[in-house]
């Protein structure tokens, strides 16, 4: 008997399935004690939304945040897994982790689009990310969204070196780096997100459960009136 053909659906079905697996042992290795992979997939296509991306786009970026961090696993180093500050040699070894990271997700059989924006994921707005040092719109609008959603629900986590922080001190985070590593238009979009399961902190304090509306746009709206920088019409050099 001829076995039957897979149909697309049934093909990225499968494929997603291979993916989140992928995703579980990384977070396990990192020492997540929750699904982070699966959060920045969730609030990355909840951004994704507000700029109207297309379906195709969104399936890369759901791929990327998915296997964001397989570099890391990939190279298997104890620092990452370690409490404590990592050394100046340590931190320059961990930049590597976004090419490592495009190169094994390639071989896992994501999309070109996909690994590169694993690769692209620690760039910031200013240029002073990682590998490339691209700057504002030289880097995806994706990767940019990617950047905040990772940062998010690192920060909302605990990990070997740090508690969780709360919903409210996170997004506060969020808006102080904002101009710097990144892009005022996503960090607007971000905090003015409904509320969704994905954006809860893992912080148990009266803070993050106090947090749960959504003061996000207060936040930013306070941040940018400091910096006299308007988003849609002020030139670029004011938004740095």
């Amino acid at each position: 008997m001829t076995p039957a053909i897979s149909t697309v659906s049934e093909i990225e079905h499968a494929a997603d399935e291979a993916f989140k697996q992928l995703a579980s042992a990384t977070d396990q290795f990192e020492r997540y004690a929750n699904p982070h992979a699966l959060r920045i997939a969730r609030i990355s296509d909840e951004i994704a939304r507000v700029f109207q991306m297309a379906l195709q786009d969104r399936k890369s970026l759901r791929v990327a945040a998915l296997l964001h961090d397989l570099g890391e696993a990939a190279m298997d180093r104890d620092y990452i897994q370690r409490a404590g500050t990592l050394s100046d040699e340590e931190r320059i070894d961990l930049t590597r982790h976004p090419v490592i990271g495009e190169q094994e997700a390639a071989r896992a059989g994501a999309d070109r689009a996909s690994y590169l924006l694993i690769r692209w994921h620690h760039e910031w707005w200013n240029g002073s990310g990682y590998p490339d040092a691209l700057r504002r719109e030289e880097i995806p609008l994706a990767a940019r969204i990617l950047r905040v959603a990772d940062s998010y629900s690192a920060l909302t986590d605990a990990r070997p070196f740090r508690p969780a922080l709360s919903e409210e001190k996170a997004r506060r985070e969020i808006v102080e780096w904002t101009g710097i590593e990144f892009d005022p238009r996503i960090v607007k979009a971000f905090l003015a997100l409904e509320p969704i399961s994905e954006l809860e902190s893992f912080a148990i304090t009266e803070a993050s459960v106090g947090s749960r509306t959504n003061r996000g746009w207060d936040l930013f709206s306070s941040f940018m009136k400091m910096s006299h920088c308007v988003l849609s019409e002020a030139p670029n050099d004011l938004c740095i």
